[in-house]
Formats: C-alpha cells, structure tokens, sequence
C-alpha cells in the first residue's frame, strides 16, 4: 500500500512539474508577428506611457516613434490637467513637431496617457495627420485611477477604417513585461 501512494504521488508531482513547464515555456515564447512590419508610436508626459512603449518594442521589435508636441505641456500637474480639459472641450488637435508616417507600418502600437478620460490631444493629431485605412491599431494607455474609459473607441472614431484590437492598459508605471507579452500574445496576430 505504501508503495502505491509514493507511486500516486510521484505521477502527480510529474504531471504538477510538466504542466508548471508548459506555462513558464508559453510565457517566455516570442511574439511572431508573421513578418508584418511594426510601429510603437506613443505620446508619453509623466513617461509612464513611454515605458510601456519601450516593453512592447522589447517584445516586438518594432521601430519606436515618440509623438511629441510642437508646444511642450508644463511640467507642473495641475497646469497639464487644465491645458487638457481645455483641449478636449475645445476639441483641439495640437501642432505636433513631426507628424510619422504608418504608410510602411501593418501593425501601430498606440500609446496615450489618459487626459479627461480619452487620448491625450496629441494622439489625437496623430491619427488625424495619418492614415490608417486597411491598418491595424493596437492601442494601450496608462491612467491614474479612471481606467481607459472611453480611449479606444475614440481611436477607432478617429481611424474608422482600422482596425482597433483590444487595448493594454494599465495604472501609472505598472506594467509588468509579462503582461505586455501575454496581451501581444492574446492578439494572436
């Protein structure tokens, strides 16, 4: 009977040790990405969202674009928020000092710090200045607290001839690589 039990034992610690395998292996798996051309193009203030850029690039290997503003925000907190609130009310596209190209790109990572609870407006610029006819946006955001809320589907407003995946978000300067890697993954591109 003794015996019996270290036998039972022994396959369950097997079968444990062979499954705990298979996930660590999925996990540490390489995104392919078919030989589809990539872009991370990001607009990032605080620099949480260029973090998150600078994951998906790691995993990926796409070619990184900073989306930056003509006028540079303000460094102080409050000031930023009320330049966005007056953006966003004003429906205003900010001048930005290049505006990319997605023309060579199939695949554009998306990045934007939640402002008012959608893009920042220099994303918005972007995607006006650009077009994104028959392309793929794989949008991501960082907040504060209030969640993405209605960040992608304004993307997709914006580019209505893409198509918007699921977005990655996360809170401030939280995301892990891993995480970032299992959403690509869960794109299944």
């Amino acid at each position: 009977m003794d015996k019996r039990i270290f036998i039972i034992l022994g396959l369950v610690i097997v079968l444990c040790a062979t499954g705990v395998y298979r996930v660590l292996a999925n996990q540490n798996k390489e995104v392919n990405m078919n030989g589809k051309k990539i872009l991370i193009a990001y607009f990032s203030h605080s620099g949480n969202t260029r973090a998150v850029a600078e994951k998906i690039q790691g995993v990926t290997g796409g070619d990184l674009f900073e989306i930056k503003p003509a006028k540079p925000y303000p460094a102080q907190y409050n000031a930023v928020v009320e330049i966005g609130r007056q953006e966003k009310e004003n429906n205003v596209y900010p001048e930005l000092t290049d505006n990319g190209n997605v023309e060579n790109y199939d695949i554009i990572f998306l990045g934007t710090p939640v402002w008012w609870y959608t893009m920042a407006g220099p994303v918005k610029t972007f995607i006006k200045n650009n077009n994104f006819d028959g392309k793929t946006i794989a949008p991501f955001c960082t907040h504060g607290g209030g969640g993405a809320s209605s960040t992608y589907t304004d993307m997709q407003k914006l580019a209505p001839n893409a198509v918007v995946t699921e977005g990655f978000t996360s809170y401030e300067n939280s995301a892990k690589t891993d995480d970032v890697k299992n959403w690509i993954n869960s794109l299944k591109f």
